[in-house]
């Protein structure tokens, strides 16, 4: 039976690869910072899987002392750990680059097979953007150090529009740009399938989608619509988020990091090649229901 590390189990996408990698007769060591999280289903009903898990590990990608030896008697090292919300003393640089950096060393110290990241779609188009860099950084180190490898490059995840669906709720979704622009997200159970045809595969770089193109408009509209309340949506002008985002820059560098990426993703369409089965508005429904909504 082969073994694959799955660093930043806990997440959103994690715990849809760590279910796909274990119907697929792996054994998965989960890598995590927080090990009661596995046990608990998530905020956009990402499935708990402390129960399908063979091995856990506490690691912090901040702390080099904490991931070594996490890779010892692993055949394939999955990451998508990385940094998703603001945190204050911590960068994109310490937690995309340099911490999934010294995974790779410590898989190539042991021989690993193959290494899987998730990086980001549409990166050249992004490059001015510290997430982004550090993304790309850590894509240069895996290219160049001789192991097999494959890059997944996602437009976006469900997850991603549950944070639309839940300024929808509240009844006024303010949105950056006009909204024109188009995006296909993917489920995470659709994505983790071509994360573990990956591992089995031999395609150094996959760009990939969920199977329905929208503007960012109709994902909001039908947030709305789900939830039966009539659409309210302020458009903000772009020069308005560049002159927020440069002052926020001054006051507060890890927020303004994370909204850089967020302006960027608002001036580009993101469509890949279309894949999966899972719709987003039945994932809609699907939350929707959970929170009491009809």
């Amino acid at each position: 039976m082969k073994k694959v590390l799955v660093a930043g189990a806990s997440g959103y996408l994690g715990r849809y690869v760590v279910r796909e990698f274990t119907e697929r007769g792996y054994s998965v060591r989960a890598l995590v910072r927080n090990p009661e999280k596995l046990a608990k289903e998530g905020p956009n009903l990402e499935p708990p899987v402390a129960d399908v898990v063979d091995e856990v590990v506490t690691g912090d990608a901040t702390d080099k002392a904490s991931l070594k030896d996490v890779c010892k008697d692993v055949d394939i090292v999955f990451s998508c750990m990385g940094l998703t919300k603001p945190q204050r003393d911590v960068t994109s640089e310490q937690i995309d680059h340099l911490g999934n950096k010294t995974l790779l060393e410590d898989a190539l110290s042991h021989d690993v097979k193959k290494f899987i990241y998730v990086s980001v779609f549409n990166a050249e188009k992004m490059m001015d953007v510290d997430v982004v860099q550090a993304h790309e950084r850590f894509v240069q180190d895996l290219q160049a150090s001789g192991m097999s490898s494959t890059v997944i490059r996602p437009t976006g995840f469900f997850s991603d529009m549950g944070m639309f669906f839940s300024m929808a709720r509240s009844g006024h979704m303010f949105m950056l740009g006009d909204g024109t622009n188009h995006v296909n997200p993917i489920h995470g159970a659709d994505l983790a399938k071509v994360c573990v045809d990956a591992a089995e595969g031999s395609e150094r770089e996959i760009c990939v989608g969920g199977p329905d193109i929208y503007t960012f408009n109709e994902t909001v509209t039908m947030a709305f619509e789900v939830l039966g309340k009539n659409p309210w949506i302020t458009h903000i002008p772009m020069w308005i988020g560049d002159a927020t985002l440069f002052i926020t820059g001054f006051l507060n560098k890890p927020l303004a990091s994370v909204m850089s990426f967020a302006v960027s993703v608002s001036r580009i369409d993101n469509v890949a090649p279309t894949t999966g089965t899972k719709h987003l508005r039945d994932f809609y429904h699907e939350l929707a229901a959970k929170k009491g909504h009809r």
